[in-house]
């Protein structure tokens, strides 16, 4: 096909990268563990773990998974925890052992948590004690034989530890009772895993690293096959497209999107691991006294998230005290880029906020920003190298040149398939690797890619096609407006009206002050017919908002 986003690269990015430079994982988390063995590769609450501690303390966890709980090749072990310093050792641990890491939502609700659980069949779940009450209710009815429990300061200095699981059992009440009488803490675990054998395993390129659960905003929550091939290719791609201003050794990450979400795994931990960089975890990034406290600490050099964490560090004053001396890299990912705050970012960074877009079960990046581009352009950027991108008919024939269909994405970065679901996986897979993404999108002539919307979310309105993020865009761009989401709503003449749901940042803030900003952007049909106000709008855990939990509210209320 003829990529015509390859023109516009920058001149120092490849066309293509070798997936296959490393065969799995385990080859480059042990390079790394070696080359930068005395540099500081973790950070949190103010300690640090060198790449040499990493390397020993996920070879401990690895060995005790092999020896004492006698987990075998292939078995799935689940990871239910914040940015933690614990993190990074379990999940590189379970990897090391040739084991399958699923991702779990700390914020899930016992319901959610036993389907995936059940759905994976994990046989071991590593969570942070605060959530112990939620396995509770359920591990009795799931696969899990085998409990691992972590205290949120546990891997802190002594003093410091006692202090902080104190506070946050004791002053906070921040861990609810629980009953789990055969868990065992992860303390523990790394103290026995020292005095036993690691036996490195024979794992392939094409067996699964990962299993990652869409959010299941559509059904059932499924879970992504992403093997090691996929996630070091998606890794490789985007250190061919961002890695010529990232020097390695030299870097600073801050991440405060969790590491549980496949962007800020594949993007800051895998990514700035093979740099040889440091990773600034913050645990809390609600907490925005302390997560900005961080920011002023250390000289970060590149910072990923979502637009609404841009918008709220923007509305901070305390932000503008930050060090950005050697800032030279922001990713937005997750959800829209809206250019109110895209502008406002660069005029206080002096860096342009990047959009990039991908989805899980690409592992996740299929598209970016350039890291040279001089302003917001609205567009989801070019395809990562080695990565191919069209737009399709109703019929999956690709579209003319800045002509709208559903997007498809094809690489080596997009998964294998859904978890023993091959109808699912045959509905957005063909079996010559295009995936479809379910979102509306076109390329103009420069190779350039812009999303319309999510295919489900689209509002209809007398026969026209209403896209959310357009309206949003133009909302958010009111000076009185922190956050807004646009919803279809059903209307007995023209099928649909829009709705917004909007945060305003001055209380006087009226509809018809919105309505009339509207007015002069958009055209009549997509111009909001309803508004209402909230304190705060529903978001998942990532931060992106959810108009479809909006949706449903709306339809509660009419039954």
């Amino acid at each position: 096909m003829d990529k015509a986003w390859l023109n516009s690269y920058p001149a120092d990015v490849p066309a293509e990268i070798q997936p296959d430079q490393f065969r799995n994982l385990l080859d480059l988390f042990e390079r790394s563990c070696n080359q930068y063995a005395d540099q500081v590769a973790f950070i949190n609450m103010g300690a640090v773990l060198t790449y040499r501690r990493v390397e020993e303390q996920s070879r401990a966890f690895a060995a005790y998974l092999q020896n004492e709980l006698k987990l075998q090749k292939g078995d799935r072990v689940a990871l239910m925890m914040p940015n933690l310093l614990q993190y990074p050792v379990a999940l590189l641990g379970v990897l090391r052992a040739g084991m399958v890491a699923v991702n779990v939502n700390p914020l899930y609700t016992p319901r959610e948590l036993k389907h995936q659980l059940c759905d994976a069949g994990a046989k071991a779940i590593v969570l942070v004690t605060n959530f112990g009450q939620s396995l509770q209710q359920i591990v009795d009815d799931t696969p899990v034989e085998h409990v691992i429990l972590t205290k949120i300061g546990d891997h802190l200095s002594a003093p410091k530890r006692t202090v902080v699981n104190f506070v946050v059992q004791y002053i906070k009440k921040m861990v609810p009772k629980y009953h789990l009488p055969y868990a065992v803490s992860m303390r523990k675990v790394l103290s026995v895993g020292r005095r036993l054998q690691y036996i490195k395993p024979n794992v392939d390129s094409d067996d699964i690293a990962v299993l990652q659960y869409t959010g299941g905003t559509t059904g059932v929550a499924k879970g992504a096959m992403l093997t090691h091939r996929s996630l070091l290719a998606n890794m490789l791609q985007a250190d061919a497209y961002f890695g010529p201003i990232l020097k390695d050794g030299e870097e600073m990450v801050v991440t405060p999107l969790p590491l549980y979400h496949v962007f800020a795994n594949t993007v800051n931990l895998l990514l700035f691991f093979k740099k040889g960089g440091q990773n600034l975890l913050i645990t809390n990034p609600r907490d925005m006294p302390a997560f900005i406290g961080e920011l002023k600490k250390y000289p970060f050099t590149a910072l990923t998230g979502v637009n609404t964490l841009f918008n709220a560090l923007l509305n901070n004053d305390e932000f503008k005290e930050a060090n950005f001396s050697q800032f030279k890299l922001t990713i937005g990912g997750g959800m829209a880029v809206q250019r109110a705050v895209a502008e406002r970012w660069e005029a206080l960074t002096g860096l342009p906020l990047i959009e990039g877009y991908g989805l899980t079960e690409c592992s996740p990046v299929a598209a970016a920003g350039t890291y040279n581009q001089s302003e917001y352009t609205g567009s989801i950027g070019l395809p990562l190298p080695s990565t191919e991108m069209r737009a399709v008919d109703d019929d999956g024939q690709p579209v003319a040149i800045g002509e709208s269909g559903e997007l498809q994405v094809r690489g080596p970065q997009v998964m294998r398939g859904y978890w023993q679901r091959p109808e699912e996986t045959a509905k957005v897979l063909t079996e010559d690797g295009w995936l479809f993404t379910g979102d509306i999108g076109y390329m103009d002539d420069k190779g350039q890619f812009f999303i319309v919307d999510r295919k489900k979310d689209m509002i209809l309105v007398s026969g026209f096609n209403v896209f959310p993020n357009e309206v949003e865009d133009v909302v958010a761009s009111h000076p009185k407006v922190v956050e807004v989401a646009a919803v279809g709503v059903p209307h007995a003449a023209s099928g649909e009206l829009v709705k917004i749901f909007v945060v305003a940042k001055d209380d006087n803030l009226t509809d018809k002050e919105l309505v009339a900003h509207c007015r002069k952007q958009l055209t009549g049909y997509k111009v909001p017919k309803l508004v209402e106000f909230r304190d705060e709008l529903p978001k998942s855990n990532v931060g992106k908002i959810l108009r479809r939990e909006l949706r449903d509210e709306m339809k509660e209320n009419q039954s």
